[in-house]
């Protein structure tokens, strides 16, 4: 099969990256974006080339049972991402010699960025010291677009009727991951203070769409098990 790298939207590269690669172990990663005037498909084909990518799923179980790392590849506009798992890549080499281990970060250190989404693998709660450490992806609203939604509303709260301002709180396009249900949770609160305080009617949390819808993730569907597997 093709390797497939192209993903339809935002929300389709946040949950390929959240659904699979990170749960397979790919938390380092480069990202960088196209240049104005450049060619994509040609920008997509050397990155791929050049750090092998495009294998089989047979070569990248083996790579892993010999303690050498894999990477993966996805574009989602003019923005990409390369993610790599644990073992050595030539992508993890120093720019001197032709990798971009200068440029590798790690998501369990810095989120991921992408369209106001922040995107980590976090350690699960309070654990005992016996039993081993387990973690979880983690997908929020990053802080800076989190903080203009906060000071958005709070405008919108006292000058919206109750109508309209519960059709743009089920309209923010974020997909509803818990972290993110939780912050619109607590921006609903915010919001309802505030019309509470100019005697206006509460909002319920209804309002919200709280449901997470899974999208498409490539030009044609494939099923949830076939992107998991793919990712390993």
């Amino acid at each position: 099969m093709k390797y497939r790298y192209l993903v339809e939207s935002p929300d389709a590269a946040v949950q390929l990256i959240a659904a699979s690669y990170l749960r397979h172990g790919y938390y380092w990663y480069v990202t960088g974006r196209i240049p104005v005037g450049k060619d994509p498909i040609l920008i997509d084909r050397k990155i791929i080339q050049k750090y092998s990518i495009d294998i089989s799923q047979w070569e990248r179980s083996h790579r892993r049972k010999r303690g050498l790392g894999n990477a993966h590849y996805l574009r989602c506009e003019d923005w990409f991402i390369i993610l790599i798992s644990e073992g050595h890549h030539p992508i993890k080499m120093p720019s001197s010699e032709g990798g971009e281990g200068d440029e590798i970060t790690d998501c369990r250190r810095v989120p991921i960025k992408l369209k106001g989404y922040s995107i980590s693998y976090r350690r699960s709660g309070v654990q005992s010291k016996e039993s081993p450490t387990k973690w979880h992806t983690h997908v929020r609203i990053d802080r800076s677009t989190y903080q203009k939604m906060q000071v958005h509303f709070d405008f919108q709260a006292i000058h919206r009727n109750e109508e309209s301002l519960a059709k743009e709180l089920s309209s923010i396009p974020f997909a509803r991951y818990a972290p993110v249900r939780r912050q619109l949770l607590v921006l609903l609160r915010r919001v309802n203070r505030r019309r509470a305080q100019a005697g206006y009617s509460e909002l319920g949390h209804t309002c919200l769409s709280l449901r997470r819808t899974p999208v498409k993730v490539f030009s044609y569907q494939t099923s949830s098990s076939q992107e998991l597997e793919r990712a390993k």
